[in-house]
């Protein structure tokens, strides 16, 4: 239960009553709308409180860790941009009405540039997964297969399902798939992948192929694997290899671009193979060269 002096600051007992009044009878806002701005202050008052930070001292280092703990809390972007909204709103409120001297949401970025980074997971749990599915089974060589394929290209679970066996080119070691914005990308993976990949063609799709399908990857039906279902056999896979974390196929993507730019991959390179438009999407795993920096400069710098 919240401690019930915490409502007791000026920012309970002064700011945001008279910026919730001038919202309502000023602005005209909506009771809904009205209720969500409510909810949205409230919870950044409690933080404040909980960090002993006055409303009058709040800078803008303050609202980026504030920001960065909802996302890290599993709020999701479009929530934590509506709460940034709310905060400025009050912040210019507040200043304009001569209450506060500054405004600490000047400049203040899109909050989607503080998003927690991706999750990854160890290569040795990597190893564990990728070792889980049964491969004297026709169903193991299927799921190995997609384990493998997934995390030695980084391809999105929607792009994973739609590989048809024409877009695999086994012999030179790559694939074609589309992406977001239907853009085609060429994606090159190594010989576990394509190890994995002929074993389930040679011995495992037959038992799945009802139908002619032209996609790689069927379902007992004889039709294209689910992103539902094949989430399901991720967690139940990750389970056997006894991994704790949550996992899912997204978290293979992100361990691809993690591993890669750990040991020595540009970030250039990635982004093509993640089919990121932008590099500025690819730079958020940048952060994972701090350890191999930290390695080289121990190696290298005589008074490491």
């Amino acid at each position: 239960m919240r401690e019930p002096d915490k409502e007791k600051t000026q920012f309970f007992t002064t700011y945001l009553p008279i910026y919730l009044d001038f919202l309502a009878v000023e602005k005209g806002l909506a009771k809904n709308s009205l209720s969500s701005y409510a909810t949205d202050l409230r919870r950044f008052g409690h933080w404040l409180s909980d960090q002993s930070i006055e409303i009058e001292r709040v800078e803008r280092i303050h609202l980026v860790k504030y920001f960065q703990s909802l996302r890290g809390a599993g709020i999701s972007a479009r929530s934590v941009a509506r709460a940034l909204a709310a905060i400025r709103g009050m912040f210019r409120f507040l200043v304009a009405e001569r209450h506060l001297k500054a405004d600490p949401t000047e400049n203040l970025e899109n909050p989607k540039l503080w998003s927690t980074l991706p999750k990854s997971i160890l290569p040795t749990e990597i190893d564990a997964l990728l070792a889980a599915p049964d491969r004297t089974t026709a169903e193991g060589l299927r799921d190995a297969a997609m384990l493998e394929l997934l995390y030695a290209t980084g391809l999105r679970v929607s792009e994973l399902i739609k590989v048809r066996i024409d877009d695999v080119v086994m012999d030179a070691g790559f694939l074609r798939t589309i992406g977001k914005g239907s853009k085609e990308r060429i994606v090159p993976f190594g010989d576990a992948a394509r190890d994995a990949i002929l074993r389930y063609r040679e011995s495992g799709r037959s038992a799945f192929d009802k139908h002619a399908d032209p996609h790689l990857f069927l379902s007992r039906r004889g039709r294209p694997m689910t992103r539902q279902s094949f989430w399901m056999k991720i967690v139940r896979y990750a389970r056997v290899a006894g991994i704790k974390t949550h996992i899912s196929p997204h978290v293979l993507r992100h361990s691809f671009a993690t591993h890669l730019l750990e040991n020595g991959a540009d970030l250039r390179s990635v982004q093509m193979m993640l089919g990121h438009a932008d590099i500025s999407t690819t730079q958020i795993y940048t952060h994972v060269s701090r350890a191999r920096l930290q390695r080289i400069y121990e190696q290298f710098h005589p008074r490491a």
